[in-house]
């Protein structure tokens, strides 16, 4: 998979779908199926805070994240490498975007090895799809929700390809975001101790006034 591994260096992103892709029609060898949902949070992995806790970074699509998003060319793969098995360009693949989520639809009876991929769905072999793309400069958020995080992605700027997968997906899901996500957590875990210090020293600041005041009263 060095493919991939230089396409996430060069800022690619890698989600492992939230739904199964599964076959509608066996005639046409059609399969189907939700490349994300939105606003809807989903793990992307664990890491550790500034003291040595554990805490979870969640991810969510915002509803209008692909409104600017070039989906010119969109190609259906498998584990996002080798031959193409359907694509937008040939009205071989369909995107739907609708208040669920963004919807793929793929034909897969064009070639041999598209009939043979929708037999391993058919199957329940493969039943996982992949997708990869890049987010625009600015184009999501990440919050601190207690001591977990949430990202939140507002704006993809290419969806490069849909791809069923034999599960190594969701390592290129780990590794494409904590790329991503990692240097700001750590900026952000650097705040979070910055200002609880400063709470910590304003805080002994009142209980030493407090204290002093006590003392005049009392004299």
């Amino acid at each position: 998979m060095e493919k991939v591994q230089k396409k996430i260096e060069q800022g690619r992103e890698y989600r492992l779908m939230t739904s199964v892709v599964q076959p509608i029609d066996d005639e046409q060898m059609i399969v189907e199926g939700y490349a994300t949902t939105f606003n809807q949070p989903y793990h992307l992995y664990n890491t550790y805070n500034n003291v040595g806790a554990e805490v979870e970074v969640k991810e969510q699509i915002d509803r209008n994240a692909f409104d600017n998003c070039d989906m010119s060319d969109v190609i259906f793969q498998y584990d996002h490498e080798g031959r193409v098995f359907a694509r937008l360009s040939n009205k071989t693949m369909e995107l739907t975007i609708d208040d669920k989520g963004l919807k793929v639809k793929a034909f897969l009876g064009g070639t041999q090895i598209g009939r043979n991929l929708y037999e391993e769905i058919k199957g329940g072999y493969t039943d996982k799809m992949s997708f990869g793309f890049v987010v625009a400069d600015d184009g999501s958020k990440i919050e601190a929700e207690g001591n977990n995080y949430l990202r939140t992605i507002y704006d993809i700027r290419k969806l490069y390809d849909v791809s069923a997968v034999s599960i190594p997906a969701n390592d290129f899901t780990s590794i494409s975001a904590r790329k991503q996500c990692d240097g700001v957590i750590a900026e952000l875990e650097t705040e979070r101790a910055k200002a609880e210090e400063e709470a910590r020293i304003k805080a002994e600041q009142r209980e030493s006034l407090a204290k002093k005041l006590e003392a005049l009263r009392k004299d």
